[in-house]
């Protein structure tokens, strides 16, 4: 029996081999309806891409690469699975790459991309500058994910991480917390990540009217929940005294939760824990954690769209993308949706 074609598809469908292409890779241009349509069809005939004739003919490998920092990392890792699921459904595989957080390894996935493996990147940077980052773009598309340094004009994708924070520590305020302590940042210079958050933690003090404490800062010299664990009990021993923590990150948080359970100290009864990226560990800690919940998937949508975007010609500005954010409420800090507006909605930039 006869392979059906993506032209054979267009000719049932009553439409063109482009739009048959565009709902193959889930463009989110093409209406619902003429989705549906065309989706219908190719269920019809059974019609299923043929990656390596595509790529015979136009020049593409259909990978796209997916570079960052630390694949152990819990947060990359159930992102690059978001990743890998949305990039199937428009017709696309991955290459997973880590850079290990350094510049050699930022460079090497930025150089190595033009070698025609990759059709685009996504990129999380940590250490290069906008600066370096711009020389190297290079001709292959690159998006950036997260909030370090991005090149004038390049696409981005991220969290509003100020407005995060902030509402975190509104809920922790709202339901009667005031000596609110920050943990996990580093003891170093601050990453563009941590300075964010960090921001936001501030302004939310201020727009309640408590006061900032520098000794409520707790920085750890590790950046494992190991290294938080050990934070949170320095911390303690030299008198730190606090009714809630809003953690840089879940493994902080798990590192505080071990610290405080191992001191005798009632969570939440005694000290509120909020983490961030609501990974799937914080499901299982005791008590379970509450935690900010970066919107992955569309993450991944809109990191992809600006991407095949470009690929399909787009050499407009570049794009800046901020997703949405919610408050995962687990024990750690009970509260429920009615508590704060924690659930922000998606807004775009051009630049």
């Amino acid at each position: 029996m006869k392979r059906a074609t993506l032209q054979d598809v267009a000719e049932r469908a009553g439409v063109s081999a482009g739009t048959v292409a565009n709902v193959v890779r889930g463009y989110r241009h093409v209406s619902p309806k003429m989705r549906a349509h065309v989706q219908a069809v190719i269920d019809e005939l059974g019609y299923r891409p043929n990656r390596s004739g595509r790529t015979l003919a136009t020049g593409r490998s259909s990978m796209i690469g997916l570079a960052f920092p630390d694949l152990r990392w819990p947060y990359f890792a159930e992102l690059a699975h978001v990743f890998a699921r949305t990039a199937e459904e428009r017709g696309y595989r991955l290459l997973l790459m880590e850079t290990g957080g350094t510049a050699d390894g930022e460079r090497s996935v930025l150089q190595d991309r033009e070698a025609g493996t990759v059709d685009g990147l996504v990129m999380h940077p940590q250490t290069l500058t906008a600066v370096e980052l711009n020389e190297l773009r290079g001709g292959v598309p690159v998006v950036f994910l997260g909030e370090g340094s991005q090149p004038v004009g390049a696409d981005q994708t991220a969290i509003d991480n100020v407005q995060a924070a902030r509402d975190a520590v509104a809920h922790l305020i709202t339901v009667g917390r005031r000596r609110i302590g920050f943990l996990g940042h580093e003891s170093g210079a601050l990453s563009n990540t941590s300075a964010l958050r960090l921001d936001g933690y501030r302004q939310a003090l201020a727009a309640a009217g408590l006061p900032y404490n520098a000794d409520l800062l707790v920085p750890r010299d590790q950046g494992d929940a190991h290294g938080a664990e050990l934070a949170v009990n320095d911390a303690l021993d030299r008198g730190l005294v606090v009714d809630a923590l809003l953690c840089r990150d879940d493994p902080a948080a798990i590192g505080a939760l071990r610290a405080l359970q191992r001191r005798g100290v009632d969570v939440p009864g005694q000290v509120a824990v909020v983490g961030w990226d609501a990974t799937i560990i914080g499901e299982s800690t005791l008590p379970s954690l509450t935690s900010v919940a970066p919107d992955t998937r569309a993450l991944a949508e809109r990191s992809l769209d600006l991407l095949l975007e470009r690929l399909e010609g787009y050499a407009g500005p570049g794009r800046h993308v901020t997703v949405g954010h919610r408050i995962v409420y687990r024990e750690s800090a009970p509260g429920s949706d009615s508590v704060v507006e924690a659930d922000r909605a998606e807004q775009l930039s051009e630049g």
